[in-house]
């Protein structure tokens, strides 16, 4: 086994693929149901099949199908909304149906390693049951879950965001994994170190109705994760593949219309503080980020994400700035508007947060990392610009929004096939 095979469910734009590609994983397949993000996910994995598929409606069988090579490992960060309710089991909660089919297609895959990555709060309080009785459906199909599981903080792991974890490891034939060891003995990326280098998006007009300028000049005073970030090295790359990429391109910084208001508001508060009309919080240039969250879809109200005041100018960050923040390379590119793209690193996993997990998984495995020849292309740029309707349609299918039950979340797969199919796949 040279580059082991992943499989990524509910990928978004493969912030977590990404992380297990840089270990040296092989990811050959992610599935999306939102066609934008998937459209994006297909710009910046071009040689992954991208699935644009609801994850209750497709079976392992069809997974399998459309592959020459085994999965290997199955990760993904399902969506988690139920809760315990008394006398009942909470993975029966309809809200709770996708974190089921993540269970259903390990069962069906039958891969050596799972992955299950999701929010703190799944551990504490009412949310605890679901945890439990997810760890013993696995252990019933086979997996040794390796207790106790943990919560990582991507801060520990050279992230410059403070975001905390949960992540659920599980290997067939009595294997336990290893959690990766938090590098708490180095101090941790700050926000001057991610973000200084990068020039202000509100130097270039063209940044009022485009995400992308080019920009040219000399680099100085650049962190050593800026240089990571900037890809200036073959190591910066890790264990993944090189992507073609113009590094003068300057992507992802459509500017933000703040009235002078708004701007005097966000000059007057200090550093690590929020401030008390928009509850935006302001950056600290020598501190972290507070967790980038993801805003809400249209199923939801379409809440934008609330995106940090930058700790030097009286501003929100960037959607570049705020990927700089999670640990996103800058050939990574997002979808052109400020609510997709923000929206999109909300949702996703910190690739190095995500690495370092995988390479742990790696090292259980027994596999040394290997780093790959050549390089591949990105996609073609119009997959980043589609909205919903568009990116719909190039995927053939429905508006996703459409399918869901706004009240309850509850997906057009009945209860009863769900229980149906994962007694077969255990049977």
């Amino acid at each position: 086994m040279t580059r082991p095979t992943v499989l990524d469910v509910f990928a978004g734009v493969g912030g977590l693929g990404l992380g297990f590609e840089q270990a040296g994983f092989d990811v050959v397949a992610a599935i999306e149901i939102d066609p934008v993000h998937a459209a994006t996910h297909a710009f910046n994995f071009p040689e992954c099949p991208t699935l644009c598929a609801d994850a209750t409606e497709i079976s392992g069988t069809d997974i399998r199908c459309g592959l020459s090579a085994p999965i290997d490992v199955i990760v993904g960060g399902a969506p988690c909304q139920g809760f315990s309710m008394i006398g009942k089991r909470a993975l029966d909660d309809p809200r709770n149906q996708l974190i089921k089919h993540f269970l259903r297609l390990v069962v069906e895959l039958k891969p050596s390693v799972f992955v299950l990555e999701n929010v703190r709060g799944l551990t504490v309080g009412k949310h605890r049951q679901l945890l439990d009785e997810l760890t013993a459906e696995f252990q019933v199909a086979g997996y040794s879950v390796t207790l106790p599981w943990q919560v990582l903080n991507a801060r520990h792991f050279g992230v410059p965001q403070d975001r905390q974890r949960l992540f659920l490891l599980g290997a067939k034939g009595g294997s336990i994994l290893r959690y990766p060891m938090p590098q708490i003995l180095a101090p941790p990326t700050t926000c001057r170190e991610a973000l200084q280098d990068l020039p202000d998006a509100e130097d270039f007009d063209e940044l009022v109705s485009s995400d992308t300028v080019c920009v040219s000049g000399p680099l100085s005073d650049l962190s050593a994760y800026a240089r990571e970030m900037r890809c200036l090295s073959n190591d910066a790359w890790h264990f993944g593949y090189v992507r073609e990429w113009d590094p003068q391109l300057f992507t992802a910084s459509l500017r933000t219309a703040h009235t002078d208001i708004s701007r005097r508001r966000f000059h007057k508060t200090r550093p690590d503080a929020v401030e008390p009309i928009s509850r935006f919080y302001k950056l600290a240039a020598n501190g972290v980020s507070n967790t980038l969250r993801a805003g809400t879809d249209a199923a939801r109200g379409a809440f934008t994400s609330p995106r940090p005041i930058h700790y030097r100018y009286d501003r929100c960050v960037t959607v570049r700035e705020m990927a700089r923040l999670h640990g996103f390379p800058d050939w990574f590119r997002f979808h052109v508007t400020k609510w997709h793209g923000a929206r999109q690193i909300g949702n996703s996993v910190p690739p190095p947060l995500a690495r370092a997990v995988a390479a742990s998984v790696l090292e259980s495995l027994g596999v040394e990392p290997s780093r790959p020849t050549g390089s591949i292309p990105l996609g073609p740029t119009n997959l980043l610009s589609m909205d919903m309707t568009e990116a719909a349609a190039h995927w053939s299918v429905e508006v996703p929004i459409a399918k869901r039950d706004r009240k309850s979340g509850a997906t057009k797969r009945k209860q009863e096939d769900v229980e149906r199919d994962l007694a077969r796949a255990t049977a």
